[in-house]
């Protein structure tokens, strides 16, 4: 791995980071779950990042679990009324991300199969097993979408942070096998997501009883 590529992905890995411990340090203030708008911009901020790592680093697991939630990240933006605020040429830049890597990918595709899923340093198994782990980790903000689309407003329900929980730890599996250090680091926002279902479930159970 270069020096530039591993920047890439440590930068991408510390946003993710800083939202996990922002967004923690915001619901043990409250006592429940919450959405802070930092949350979604280091979202972004780091998904954006992570697709350059991935294209850099031959690996699909990781474009493909930055697709599924990548848009996901802007709506949420866009539901807090933050994306009114930035100017459309900035908007339309994070937006064309996914779609310029993608094209980069498909550029030549027998090379984009070769390298990406013929890849002799990683075995099938390893790609498919992470590739799981990444649809189920970032299946999570699917679910977040459909549920704050429902709420009409940006919310982190519990499901959210077990489906976080599963797929970690697939992805910290998955990360051993590639021996790939960014990815594994990346998951320490583990303790976060244990502590949010706690509270989660806690602070259900107070409105249970108050009700």
């Amino acid at each position: 791995m270069s020096q530039t590529t591993f920047l890439i992905g440590l930068a991408a890995q510390f946003f993710y980071t800083a939202r996990a411990l922002v967004q923690w340090i915001k619901s043990e203030k409250s006592k429940k779950i919450e959405s802070p708008t930092i949350f979604w911009i280091f979202s972004l901020l780091g998904s954006a990042l992570f697709f350059f790592y991935g294209f850099l680093r031959d690996d699909f697991s990781i474009i493909f679990g930055e697709l599924l939630s990548y848009y996901i990240y802007m709506w949420n933006l866009k539901a807090k009324g933050i994306l009114t605020h930035i100017p459309k040429a900035i908007t339309w830049v994070f937006a064309f991300v996914p779609v310029a890597i993608l094209g980069l990918m498909l550029k030549d595709f027998s090379s984009f199969t070769t390298s990406f899923f013929k890849n002799e340093n990683l075995p099938i198994y390893a790609i498919v097993w992470g590739s799981v782990g990444q649809f189920i980790y970032k299946m999570r903000f699917v679910y977040q979408w459909y549920y704050s689309y429902r709420h009409k407003e940006s919310l982190l329900p519990v499901t959210f942070w077990v489906l976080a929980l599963v797929g970690s730890l697939m992805i910290i599996i998955y990360g051993i096998f590639r021996l790939d250090w960014i990815i594994i680091i990346g998951q320490t926002g583990i303790i976060a997501t244990i502590r949010n279902i706690i509270i989660g479930r806690k602070f259900k159970k107070e409105k249970e009883i108050n009700c």
